[in-house]
C-alpha cells in the first residue's frame, strides 16, 4: 500500500473514532453537566481527575511512546526484536502502574487534605484502578499507532468511548453519584485497554515470537528514549492538567467547571486534527529512516494547510457563538463558563496545529527538543496560571493557556521547518487564502448570532457558518473536491 493509501486509510478510520468520541465525550458531558450534576459536583469530579491526571502520567512516563518509535524502525530493521520491545514497555509500565495505585490507595484521604478538597479522598480512592486502566489502555493505542494501524487503535478508541458513555451513565443512574462517574470511567478505559492487548497479542506479538534473543542494549534503550518522552508527556499533562487543579486549589469547585467546560468544548473542536496528526506521523518516521525528507516536508505541508483552513475559521466561530451556546445547552448555572470559551477559542487553532505538528518530532527522531519546548511552555503556564488567576480569576487560566501554548507551537514549527526543509512561500499563501475564507465566513454569521434562542436555532447558525465556509474553501481552491473524494473512496 502507497504512503497516501495507508494515511488516508489510517485517517479515514481515526476520524470515524474520532466521531464516535466526540459524540460519546459531548453527551458524557451534556448528561454530566446539564442533567445529573450540579456545578460545584461538576467541578469536584474533574478536579479528581486532573490530579489524577498526574497519578496518570508518572504511571506511563514513556513507556509505550518509545516503544511505538522503536517498533516503527524494527518493523522494517529487524522484525524480530519486537516482541522484546513490547514486553519492555508493558513490565516498565506495570511496575508505574503498580506504584502509583498503591500510594493512592494508601495515601487517598491526606492527599485531598492537602489539596484543600477532603470530598475527593473516595474518588481518588476508585481514581488507584482509574490510574490503572486509563494508563494501560492509552499504552495499547500507542503501540498500535507505532504498528502505523491507526485504524486498529480508533476501534480501541471506539470501544473505550462508548463504554465511557454506557457506565457513566448506568452508575449515576443506580444513584451512586460521583464515585460511580469515576467508576463509569475506570470500566470504560479498563475495557478498551483489554481490546488493545488482545488485538496486539494476536495481530503483532505472536505472529513474532520467533525465539531470537533481545538485541543487546535494546531494553536501555527503549528506556532512555522514554526520559524525553516522558518529559514531553509530563508537560503536556501539566499544560492540561495543572490550570484545573490551580483553579480548583486558589478558586472554587464552580470555577473549575467553568474552566473544564470551556476546554472541553474547545477540545471538541479539536478532535479531527488528532486524527490527521496521528495518522501522519508514524509516516514521518518513516520516510526519515529512507532520507525522504522531501516527500515528509510535502505531507507536512499539505497536512498544514488543511488544518489551518478548518480550525481558522473554526476559531472565529467558537468566539461567535460561544455566548448563546453555553446559554442554551447548558443553562444560567454556566454562564460562567461564556468568557473562558471566549479566550479559549483561539486555542482551538493552536492546539489544531500543535496536533499535527508536535507528535511528528518524536517520529523525526527530535523528542529532546520536543520536551525541552513542552517544557518551557509547561513553566511558563504554571507560573502565569499562579499570576493571572488570583488577579482576574478563571479567565486568567483560559489567558495562560492560550499564551504559552503559542509560544510552544511557534518553537515546533521552526523546529519542523529547518528539519524538513518546508517552502515558506507555500505556507505563506495558504494563510493569506484562508485569512480571506475566515473574514467571508465571519461576515456571514456574525449577524445571524443575534437570532439563536434554542438548539435547532444553534445548529442553524452553525450550520449556515460550515455551508459558507465550504462554499469559499472550494472556490479558493485550498480544499479541492477532487482530492477529498479520492480520500473517501
Amino acid at each position: 500500500m502507497s504512503v497516501g493509501k495507508r494515511i488516508a486509510k489510517g485517517a479515514s478510520a481515526l476520524m470515524l473514532g474520532q466521531v464516535a468520541r466526540m459524540a460519546a465525550q459531548g453527551a458524557i458531558v451534556y448528561l454530566l453537566a446539564g442533567r445529573f450534576l450540579t456545578a460545584d459536583e461538576y467541578g469536584t469530579l474533574f478536579y479528581a481527575v486532573s490530579i489524577l491526571g498526574i497519578g496518570v502520567l508518572v504511571a506511563s512516563m514513556g513507556f509505550a511512546k518509545s516503544a511505538a518509535r522503536y517498533v516503527a524502525e524494527y518493523r522494517e530493521l529487524d522484525p524480530a526484536q519486537i516482541p522484546h520491545i513490547m514486553r519492555s514497555a508493558l513490565t516498565y509500565n506495570v511496575v508505574g502502574v503498580v506504584v502509583v495505585a498503591a500510594v493512592l490507595a494508601a495515601f487517598h484521604d491526606r492527599l485531598a487534605a492537602l489539596l484543600g478538597q477532603p470530598g475527593i479522598g473516595t474518588l481518588l480512592l476508585v481514581g488507584a484502578a482509574y490510574v490503572a486502566a486509563r494508563s494501560l489502555q492509552k499504552a495499547s493505542t500507542l503501540l498500535l499507532q507505532g504498528f502505523n494501524r491507526v485504524d486498529l487503535s480508533a476501534v480501541v478508541s471506539v470501544v473505550g468511548n462508548v463504554s465511557l458513555l454506557a457506565f457513566i451513565v448506568v452508575f449515576l443512574l443506580l444513584g451512586w453519584g460521583l464515585p460511580g462517574a469515576m467508576l463509569g470511567y475506570t470500566v470504560g478505559y479498563a475495557l478498551a485497554a483489554l481490546v488493545g492487548f488482545a488485538v496486539l497479542y494476536v495481530r503483532f506479538y505472536r505472529p513474532h515470537v520467533q525465539g531470537e534473543p533481545a538485541e543487546e542494549g535494546l531494553y536501555r534503550r527503549v528506556l532512555e528514549y522514554s526520559v524525553p518522552l516522558a518529559v514531553t508527556r509530563g508537560s503536556n499533562v501539566l499544560d492540561n492538567r495543572v490550570d484545573t487543579i490551580l483553579v480548583g486549589y486558589l478558586l472554587n469547585p464552580a470555577a473549575v467547571a467553568y474552566y473544564t467546560l470551556g476546554k472541553q468544548i474547545s477540545e471538541f473542536v479539536i478532535a479531527p486534527a488528532s486524527s490527521l496528526g496521528v495518522a501522519v506521523s508514524p509516516t514521518y518516521g518513516e520516510q526519515n529512516a529512507s532520507d525522504s525528507l522531501d516527500r515528509a516536508a510535502r505531507l507536512y505541508e499539505t497536512t498544514f494547510e488543511y488544518t489551518l483552513a478548518m480550525y481558522l475559521p473554526a476559531t472565529v466561530g467558537v468566539l461567535l457563538v460561544a455566548d448563546p451556546a453555553i446559554r442554551v445547552v447548558f443553562g444560567q448555572e454556566y454562564l460562567g463558563a461564556i468568557p473562558v470559551l471566549e479566550v479559549l477559542s483561539v486555542f482551538v487553532l493552536v492546539k489544531a496545529l500543535d496536533k499535527i505538528t508536535s507528535d511528528g518530532l518524536d517520529y523525526l527522531g527530535r523528542a529532546r527538543a520536543r520536551a525541552l519546548a513542552k517544557s518551557g511552555a509547561s513553566i511558563g503556564n504554571f507560573v502565569l496560571n499562579l499570576l493571572l488567576i488570583p488577579a482576574i480569576g478563571v479567565v486568567g487560566a483560559a489567558l495562560a493557556t492560550v499564551v504559552t501554548h503559542s509560544l510552544m507551537l511557534a518553537v515546533e514549527l521552526v523546529i519542523v521547518y529547518r528539519q524538513l526543509g518546508l517552502s515558506l512561500p507555500r505556507l505563506l499563501r495558504a494563510t493569506g487564502v484562508v485569512l480571506a475564507i475566515t473574514a467571508g465566513m465571519g461576515v456571514a454569521v456574525a449577524p445571524l448570532v443575534g437570532y439563536v434562542t434554542g438548539i435547532p436555532s444553534l445548529v442553524a447558525v452553525v450550520g449556515a457558518g460550515v455551508v459558507v465556509w465550504a462554499a469559499l474553501a472550494v472556490t479558493t481552491g485550498i480544499v479541492e473536491v477532487d482530492r477529498i473524494r479520492a480520500v473517501l473512496t
